[in-house]
């Protein structure tokens, strides 16, 4: 009997594990799924933190989920007319990349672009961190501490920049239950 109640209690407990590790490894999933729902459309967003940013003031905000293929998002980020910035979420088998492309009016690239992080975990299926990554520092050493996090539900979409030097953050937020009409597409 004693036997029978150990192989139950192993069972089970590989069962648990197992299914916690289907989920984590689903998270990923499910986060770039909540955003392939957006495609094509695009919203207007908000400065949720202070304080604003000069060049963020006073400028319309949109996202625009560009395009949803295989393992990667992309999600221009305009500011005024400044078309300059697209997120790029990329997936593989376990966790989730966001990368900031950044170009010129001409399509060329800048300097500073391509920047980013790696998710260390597979996260939530609602929220990602994003901790910058060896190419970052490279690039750029100042923002050896940056992290991105970025939320989806079913009403907001929000773009965070954490430096962990500093006290204050920069956050975006985005209400995606009014779509927009735009006719801007990135540089």
């Amino acid at each position: 009997m004693k036997k029978i109640v150990l192989l139950l209690a192993l069972s089970f407990t590989s069962f648990i594990g197992n299914a916690q590790e289907q989920a984590n490894q689903s998270a990923p999933k499910a986060f770039m799924q909540q955003l392939c729902q957006l495609e094509g459309k695009a919203f207007k967003g908000n400065i949720v933190s202070t304080p604003v940013p000069n060049d963020f003031k006073d400028k319309e905000l949109i996202m625009y989920v560009m395009s949803c293929q295989d393992n990667q998002i992309k999600i221009p980020f305009f500011v005024g007319e400044d078309l300059s910035r697209t997120w790029v979420f990329t997936q593989d088998d376990r966790t989730i990349e966001l990368k900031h492309d950044h170009r010129h009016e001409d399509g060329s690239p800048d300097k500073l672009t391509m920047y980013g992080g790696k998710a260390t975990n597979t996260g939530m299926s609602d929220i990602q961190f994003f901790p910058a990554d060896q190419q970052t520092v490279d690039m750029l050493p100042s923002i050896a501490g940056n992290v991105w996090y970025v939320t989806v539900n079913k009403q907001t979409f929000t773009y965070n920049l954490k430096r962990v030097d500093r006290t204050s953050q920069f956050s975006v937020e985005f209400d995606l239950t009014k779509p927009v009409i735009t006719d801007k597409r990135p540089w």
